[in-house]
């Protein structure tokens, strides 16, 4: 059985672990650092029938397909499904899954998605609700632009602390057994400091990022020197430092250990992104591309894999609010 441990804390004992996983991303994102790692990359430049959003679907059906043949399985074999993304009540999420026949939870938690949605699926395998979950999730740079800023077409300039949503999607089916295992699970606070540029979601995120560590640390007495690597998502590279700052003014030191998903999928420098890559699909596409090849390979024995998320929407931007943060944290071991 599952057990508390601390305040936040889920300790997980059946060997919830991931029997297959899967990456799909567009050629921005295959023109990075991790290009070669993704299973997959498309032809993002034309819409797919005219729809942007059709398109991110597509993204989110192909990851599944790609992360259930990796698996073994087939949509029969998956008794759930949790999956969410950026759009209005979670669209890319149902019209890219409903084919599949798998009973399913549409999730909203933002860029830390693909945290959250594991989460659910750990749970619902531990507890026996399901001898197999599936977790996906997604994001689309020209459907995030339409919804969140402007369409492509007014050509609106992007401040430098903005970041580049990546076209790319992430899939996990997670049973008991595989050689990659989810350990512990820390469900993420509401963390609001009262930021309000929707151009700075690193700034926005990076203490709720802080809040969750710090947590898990403490209910589990470790530090960031027990880990081969701490992952967060989507913080780019304002929401890095800021994060850094801010654990270090908690009593620990995160530098050496800590790696963010939206420096590493694109080339800061060369790439023109701004402050780095966000968005759903950015988080979920990195751990399917390289955290959990790492892990598999016993390069990585022991990390942490915590996506932060801007829980935002249009209409809460255009009434004045505060963009409120949330991270979601899963402990990953090998072996």
């Amino acid at each position: 059985m599952a057990k508390r441990i601390g305040g936040r804390t889920v300790r997980l004992d059946k060997g919830i672990g991931v029997v297959g996983y899967g990456s799909v991303v567009g050629q921005k994102e295959g023109s990075g650092p991790l290009g070669n790692l993704f299973d997959e990359v498309v032809d993002d430049s034309k819409p797919l029938d005219g729809s942007w959003e059709k398109s991110e679907s597509a993204l989110q059906s192909a990851a599944l397909t790609r992360a259930l043949g990796r698996a073994g399985l087939n949509a029969d074999g998956v008794d759930m499904i949790f999956a969410g993304d950026l759009l209005n009540q979670c669209i890319g999420s149902t019209f890219g899954l409903r084919s599949y026949g798998i009973p399913f939870a549409g999730l909203f938690g933002a860029c830390s998605t693909m945290a959250l949605s594991m989460m659910m699926a750990a749970i619902s395998v531990e507890s026996g609700a399901a001898q197999k979950a599936a977790a996906v999730t997604s994001s689309h740079f020209c459907t995030a632009e339409r919804q969140f800023r402007t369409p492509l077409e007014y050509g609106g300039q992007r401040t430098p602390t903005a970041q580049w949503t990546t076209t790319a999607a992430g899939a996990v089916v997670l049973g008991v057994g595989g050689r990659v295992s989810v350990s512990d699970i820390c469900m993420g606070k509401i963390v609001d400091l009262g930021q309000s540029d929707a151009n700075n979601m690193g700034a926005a995120m990076a203490p709720a990022a802080c809040d969750t560590i710090v947590s898990y640390m403490r209910d589990t007495g470790t530090s960031p020197d027990d880990y081969d690597a701490v992952f967060t998502g989507d913080l780019g590279s304002v929401g890095s430092e800021l994060l850094l700052e801010l654990v270090t003014a908690e009593g620990y030191t995160l530098d050496s250990k800590h790696l963010d998903c939206g420096k590493m999928i694109f080339d800061i420098e060369r790439q023109d992104v701004h402050a780095g890559g966000s968005g759903c699909g950015c988080a979920a596409s990195v751990l399917c591309a390289h955290i959990l090849p790492m892990l598999e390979s016993g390069r990585y024995k022991n990390v942490l894999f915590c996506p932060t998320g801007a829980l935002m929407s249009t209409t809460s931007g255009q009434q004045g609010e505060s963009v409120p943060g949330i991270a979601h944290l899963l402990h990953l071991v090998s072996g």
